[in-house]
């Protein structure tokens, strides 16, 4: 028999930590956006694949950390300071593969090379990836 309190429930926290991750993954987009040095949102516009694949796996490469601190958790504060530790990792990956390990990738990138966009893209999710599974509780 369904259970119409228990749903309450369970859907009021289902809302809560639904939005909270929105809340995460905006903020990590708006950041993300901010700290590198080409500007995301124009070149997708117009039409650069490498900057759409890049940032597209930034966003992947945040959101599964950030679905396994959802899953890993059992507080909004624990969520949270764990979806912070996860952007915080994912900008530091940005940095250091753009800035010492990879120095023309924004340039390849902003000239719509799209090997270097899936470059960037495969180290974000990979970073996403290892990140997410050693979240703990």
């Amino acid at each position: 028999m369904f259970d119409w309190f228990a749903f309450q429930t369970g859907a009021t926290a289902f809302l809560i930590a639904f939005v909270a991750a929105i809340v995460f993954f905006s903020a990590f987009k708006f950041i993300y956006q901010m700290i590198t040095p080409y500007h995301e949102r124009d070149l997708i516009r117009q039409g650069n694949t490498a900057a759409a694949i890049a940032l597209g796996g930034a966003l992947i490469g945040y959101v599964l950390p950030l679905a396994s601190a959802l899953s890993h958790t059992v507080s909004l504060p624990e969520f949270a300071a764990w979806a912070l530790l996860a952007g915080v990792i994912q900008i530091l990956a940005f940095i250091v593969v753009s800035r010492v390990l990879y120095k023309a990738l924004a340039s390849r990138i902003e000239a719509g090379e799209t090997a270097a966009g899936v470059y960037l893209a495969s180290i974000s999710i990979g970073v996403g990836l290892l990140n997410a599974a050693c979240m703990t509780a």
